[in-house]
């Protein structure tokens, strides 16, 4: 459970040992268990998945459960819901989450999202070096591409995406000028199985930025990669400094 659904319950999870056979059951029985001097619980406005897939897109409230189901419970707070962004690059499902920081983010939050999500590829970067979803798609095609023909810069494809995005083949460089910085703000690619994507949505949804990726990079993408007015107007494209910026990491060997 999270946000105000924690905070009706006094936990983050709850163990049933009575059969509950549909979402409907779980709803009634749930407000039957709740204790009485927490935050009122509104069925009526909840985000519910069954093992990472939205109930929604089962049969809603009457989706059927069994013993071993996994169900995270969301409360929806209107007007602050976030779009996600999905996308697939050679043939494998990516998402990107814009989080916003929170103090429950220490140091080893990355390390401890990746064991608990061992079947996902992720990597935590600094969201002044995105400039659009187009231009993630792009550096994730070069990993890709790497990795399939056994010539990425690191042994890992995430250290891998990490110096695509910082053009450098040195990891402490990248580390240090791309990777996610404490007491701030960062963003999270993940790829991997939809069913996974799913559950690491639900985790991290309460920290999503509701305008995901409204930052406008390209001063400081312009200033970091020492991008002149000259070379920008030779590259004849719908995004220039983007182009340009694609192709020093195409060429890191």
């Amino acid at each position: 459970m999270l946000g105000g659904a924690k905070k009706s319950f006094s936990t983050d999870k709850i163990v049933l040992e009575k059969n509950i056979s549909t979402i409907n059951e779980l709803i009634s029985h749930l407000m039957q268990i709740k204790p009485e001097d927490t935050l009122e619980f509104d069925t009526k406005n909840l985000l519910i998945a069954v093992n990472g897939v939205d109930s929604s897109a089962l049969q809603g409230y009457d989706t059927k459960l069994s013993g071993n189901d996994e169900i995270s419970i969301i409360p929806i707070i209107h007007g602050g819901s976030s779009r996600r962004i999905q996308f697939s690059v050679a043939q494998s499902n990516v998402e990107i989450f814009d989080i916003l920081f929170d103090k429950r983010f220490h140091r080893d939050f990355l390390d401890e999202l990746r064991n608990k999500h061992k079947y996902l590829i992720i990597q935590a970067i600094n969201p002044q070096f995105l400039l659009s979803v187009q231009h993630a798609k792009k550096i994730l095609a070069i990993s890709l591409h790497a990795k399939k023909t056994k010539t990425m810069l690191s042994r890992k494809i995430e250290t891998d995406i990490l110096l695509r995005f910082a053009a450098t083949t040195q990891i402490s460089a990248a580390i240090k000028v791309v990777g996610r910085k404490m007491n701030m703000d960062y963003l999270i690619i993940a790829m991997g199985k939809k069913s996974s994507l799913n559950r690491l949505y639900f985790e991290l949804k309460p920290f999503l930025n509701p305008k995901p990726l409204s930052r406008n990079n390209h001063p400081f993408l312009k200033k970091q990669f020492n991008v002149s007015k000259n070379q920008l107007s030779v590259v004849q494209s719908k995004d220039s400094l983007e182009d340009i910026i694609v192709e020093k990491a195409t060429v890191l060997v």
